[in-house]
């Protein structure tokens, strides 16, 4: 019966081939006595022909045969085969004791050509894989050492007599054995050689962190394919990998750190690539000044600190007191303080036990195990020669010099992202300010019209734009409201907005059609296109070309509603009992175009009805809840707006202006209106039927005033005017008198001499009342003046 299979059977078998050696035997003499079956087959000669034979008969020409007794320590000799050939051969020479105490000499040849004399020295090939810069072991089929070189010995920290006749994960189990099993085992089955393995973990010879190696696995098989077990040669190429992960994590950082203007983000975007691969938790503190957009003094003490963000590498890791949003106390003897007054990084390495300082920003663990911090490295966040904030760093294992001046990097490039934040967090604050400034703080608000508003910057941290809206108190208890949109965003396009704004009001006051005001405003915005000749980057006049303007004027006494347009969306409008629709006006060009004129829409609007001014961005995308869908005449404006808001397209990059506005009605009783006709007796009566009105509106306190100017208004009708002329009295927030006719020409306040005997009247009744103007209607025009009520009279 053939043996077991020696590897997989109870019996033993030799791990390596041994030698083939030809071997014979001679006398002292140098006669050949004995020739063995290798001898016949290394030379091609038989042992008839060599028994008894010198062995000088074997050399080539001119070579002698040394002294036996020098051949013990092995030389080289030059043979003839048997077909001629010369061979090379390596000679050993060993005496043995014949019978009758007769020496014999037993020789051992190889062919050198073919057997080189590493295959013959043991000892030469074990010094040289003993001393072999990478580790060597051979493993049996069962995965247990037989063999392990020095190398391997010292880059591990076990020794080999430790090794043998046990397996990887019984010696190394914190260094995956399990992964480097299945590759071994996997090489067993295979035959197939692997190379470049990469694995990690720790080892005694450096048990504090953890190493990498890559191995190489190879089967070693027979002569006869029989499989013998593996061998692997592995090297520590710990620095190697390291080098190369920083040099990643530094490419990747690029990407990953700054990707907005935000403090936060980027904050939070700096720790978690920090403890991805350099920390087991990280910290992000910023001075309270800089988060405020201030500018740092280098020269100025550290001021409070507020955390930003940080980060920790595990559910089980290191857990910080200061929660973000929190503010870091560090003791001043810490590396956080040194860092922050030195400008420089701190690195602690031995943190075991704690220093009092650490208790300052960690919560005190039960027991300090392997995932405690045992390291810190404070990095100063420094910016055109000024500190922002501190980040520190904590892991398990030491820093090396090579992670400090890695993390250094990554803070200073962060350091670049968080001060463009700064400067751009200070700019948007002061465009935002100056955005506020220009829209109106307090909108004019009452029973004829209930006003509710919503101005939504960007919902990102991206500029101001340039949206705005107004509401515009108008002679004869109307108002004008606006809403209107100048293109782009930033400083520009908020100075750009408020001179628009001003231009509206000033033009307003005037008194104008919607229609006349926009072309008005049109010829302001072609003016300032001129500009831009002498504005190197075009600035609030390139702004303002090309912006959108929405006009309306409602009339609370007659319920009538004039709108024109200027390249901007109609409002939305919802009667009492039917569903909102965008009304649709003339489509008038944007303002600066200067091409078409622009038109005025007038329509009746009952009372309770509900206008909607939006600003263009304010639309859905496709497929999103049109806006007329959440205006309706049933609620009030403040919750029409909350739906406006919550309807309109995530936009990020835009802002939004609303403006929504509940009509009402002036009541019949405090409106009174009376016909005159062309008779200078009507003056007196219709001071007579203005004060029968005061005493109904017990409004006596003002008799004398309304009086005269009544008697002024109605006369300057008679004498410059033309039929038809009527006389109307308002009683509102204020008592508004109004004297209509159907001439077109304006009166004007004169400064008449001391000898003159006219020309005083619009002098006494501006002294008199509040304010008083013109507007011209359709049919000629109106003269109108205010006068306060009185504060004990509810107005």
């Amino acid at each position: 019966m053939p043996p077991a299979d020696p590897f997989h059977g109870p019996t033993p078998a030799v791990p390596f081939d041994t030698m083939p050696m030809a071997r014979a035997l001679a006398d002292d003499e140098l006669t050949v006595t004995g020739w063995s079956r290798a001898a016949a087959e290394l030379l091609g000669r038989p042992a008839a022909d060599v028994l008894g034979q010198p062995l000088t008969a074997l050399l080539a020409d001119g070579h002698a045969m040394p002294e036996l007794s020098a051949v013990e320590d092995g030389v080289v000799l030059r043979a003839v085969h048997g077909d001629g050939r010369v061979l090379t051969l390596g000679v050993h020479a060993t005496a043995l004791d014949g019978p009758g105490g007769r020496r014999l000499w037993s020789l051992a040849a190889i062919d050198l050509a073919t057997a080189p004399w590493w295959r013959s020295s043991h000892s030469a090939l074990e010094r040289f894989l003993s001393d072999s810069p990478y580790g060597i072991a051979v493993l049996d089929t069962e995965l247990r050492y037989v063999w392990g070189n020095r190398t391997l010995e010292r880059i591990a920290g076990v020794p080999n007599a430790a090794r043998v006749g046990r397996r990887m994960a019984e010696i190394l189990p914190e260094l995956g054995s399990e992964a480097v099993d299945e590759v071994m085992r996997h090489v067993l089955r295979t035959g197939q050689p692997v190379l470049d393995f990469e694995y990690r973990g720790r080892v005694p010879a450096d048990p504090g962190r953890d190493r990498v190696f890559s191995a190489g696995y190879l089967r070693l098989d027979d002569d006869r394919g029989r499989t013998l077990g593996l061998c692997y040669m592995g090297i520590d190429v710990t620095d190697r990998v390291r080098t190369r992960e920083r040099l990643v994590l530094l490419t990747e950082s690029g990407a990953r750190i700054g990707s907005t203007l935000d403090f936060t983000t980027t904050a939070r975007e700096l720790a978690d690539v920090v403890v991805s691969r350099l920390a087991d938790f990280a910290a992000v503190d910023l001075l309270e000044t800089v988060l405020a957009g201030g500018e740092p003094d280098p020269g100025a003490a550290v001021g409070r600190l507020r955390r930003v963000a940080h980060a920790a590498a595990g559910p089980d890791g290191i857990r910080p007191v200061a929660a973000v949003g929190g503010e870091p106390h560090y003791h001043p003897d810490s590396p956080m303080a040194a860092a922050l007054a030195t400008g420089s990084a701190v690195l602690e390495n031995h943190l075991l036990p704690w220093p009092p300082w650490l208790a300052a920003d960690l919560s005190r663990q039960p027991a300090v195990t392997s995932g405690a911090a045992s390291a810190v490295l404070a990095l100063p966040i420094g910016a055109r020669g000024a500190v922002l904030g501190v980040v520190v760093l904590l892991r398990g294992e030491p820093f090396e010099p090579d992670d400090v001046a890695l993390a250094e990097e990554l803070v200073s490039r962060a350091a670049v992202c968080l001060d463009n934040a700064r400067r751009f967090a200070r700019e948007h604050r002061t465009a935002l300010a100056l955005q506020r400034s220009l829209l109106p703080p307090v909108l004019p608000s009452g029973p004829t019209l209930e006003i509710a508003h919503r101005y939504l910057p960007a919902a990102t941290a991206g500029e101001v734009g340039g949206k705005w809206f107004d509401v515009i108190p108008l002679p004869g208890a109307r108002t004008a409201l606006v809403v209107g949109e100048v293109a782009g965003r930033g400083i520009d396009a908020a100075a750009a907005m408020g001179r628009l704004r001003t231009a509206v009001h000033t033009l307003a006051d005037q008194d104008l059609a919607p229609d006349e005001l926009l072309a008005h405003l049109d010829d302001l915005v072609l003016r300032l296109g001129e500009e831009r000749a002498h504005q190197p980057h075009g600035g609030a006049a390139a702004a303002a070309q090309g912006a959108t303007c929405l006009y309306l004027v409602h009339d609370p006494a007659t319920g009538r509603c004039t709108a024109a347009s200027a390249g901007h969306p109609g409002p939305i409008l919802a009667r009492p009992g039917n569903p909102a629709v965008r009304l649709g006006l003339p489509p008038g060009p944007p303002l600066g175009e200067g091409s078409l004129p622009f038109e005025t829409t007038a329509l009746d609007l009952p009372e309770g009805t509900v206008l909607a001014l939006t600003t263009r961005a304010a639309r859905p995308d496709e497929g999103g809840r049109p806006l007329p869908d959440a205006v309706s005449a049933a609620d009030p404006p403040e919750l029409v707006c909350d739906r406006l808001v919550r309807a309109l397209p995530p936009v990020p990059q835009e802002d939004v202006a609303l403006l929504v506005a509940r009509t009402g009605r002036i009541a019949p009783d405090r409106i009174a209106t009376w016909d005159l006709e062309s008779d200078p007796t009507e003056v007196s009566r219709a001071r007579l039927l203005a004060a029968r009105q005061l005493d109904v509106w017990e409004l006596q306190e003002l008799a004398f005033t309304t009086e005269l100017a009544v008697s002024e208004l109605v006369t300057n009708a008679l004498r410059y005017g033309r039929p038809p002329i009527s006389l109307r009295l308002i009683r509102q927030a204020s008592l508004i008198c109004e004297v209509s006719d159907g001439a077109s020409s304006s009166p004007r306040l004169r400064h008449a001499r001391t000898t003159d005997e006219g020309g005083r009247g619009l002098f006494i009744l501006a002294q008199l009342t509040r304010r008083w103007g013109t507007r011209y209607t359709d049919t000629g025009k109106i003269i109108w003046c205010e006068q306060p009520l009185p504060e004990t009279v509810p107005g």
